[in-house]
């Protein structure tokens, strides 16, 4: 569905406009019409640009192709900063992640038409706070096997966690075996002690950094995936009364 310029731009202005699209769950068609207008802007400047270097016959080359590898580096490297310090996890809710999981092929993945770079920082920050939250229950399964495979690469963090897991198996097998709510003190002083015993397990054992390098690569393939991936259609919600 191609999203053309306002068609009540006479008696609704474009922000009102906007605001509704958003509020009605048409945010694919501000992502496309986001696209189209970058497109055309870029075709406008390509096109002054051979009108000029046709007039100035001694314009020089080399300074022309620098010149634009710099513009066009520029303004991408500056989306991709904007992104990374968006909180893409804004408009997320505990609702999120329990809906149901999206296909991861033709959802999640999409084909190749399903990913496009975005015009602007506007574009790029409205399709992370979306995706992510659309994505939510893909993206923490990523995070699962990212984990696993970081656990996989440590098996000294693997052998600290199921460590840590059994001091507190423990900790709640005595608890139901004997009663421990009646001594409130002695409880108070186990609980510590159990954690002061996964506090030296997880920093002996490492179990911190396979966490850690999980959270970053994860983090960012969140963000990359959310970025590139373009808004897809989803079922409508009713708009929100003024």
């Amino acid at each position: 569905m191609a999203f053309a310029a306002n068609p009540l731009s006479v008696s609704v202005p474009d922000a009102e406009f906007e605001s509704w699209l958003r509020d009605s769950g048409y945010l694919e068609l501000i992502d496309q019409h986001s696209s189209s207008s970058a497109a055309a802007t870029t075709v406008s400047a390509t096109s002054t640009s051979d009108t000029a270097a046709a007039a100035a016959t001694d314009f020089d080359h080399a300074s022309l192709t620098g010149g634009f590898f710099f513009d066009s580096l520029f303004p991408a490297v500056s989306v991709l900063l904007s992104v990374f310090s968006t909180n893409p996890f804004s408009k997320l809710t505990a609702a999120d992640f329990s809906a149901p999981t999206p296909s991861w092929t033709s959802a999640f993945i999409g084909d190749c038409g399903s990913y496009s770079f975005p015009s602007g920082s506007h574009q790029a920050r409205l399709r992370v706070t979306e995706n992510v939250k659309r994505y939510a229950r893909n993206y923490a399964t990523l995070f699962i096997v990212f984990f696993a495979c970081s656990l996989y690469q440590m098996p000294l963090a693997l052998v600290g966690l199921i460590s840590c897991l059994a001091v507190w198996d423990m900790f709640k097998f005595s608890n139901e075996r004997w009663g421990w709510e009646r001594y409130p003190v002695l409880r108070q002083v186990l609980v510590r002690t159990a954690q002061c015993a996964t506090a030296v397990i997880l920093i002996i054992l490492n179990v911190q950094k396979a966490l850690l390098c999980a959270v970053a690569v994860s983090y960012a393939v969140t963000i990359l995936h959310a970025t590139f991936r373009k808004l897809a259609p989803t079922s409508r919600q009713p708009p929100k009364k003024r």
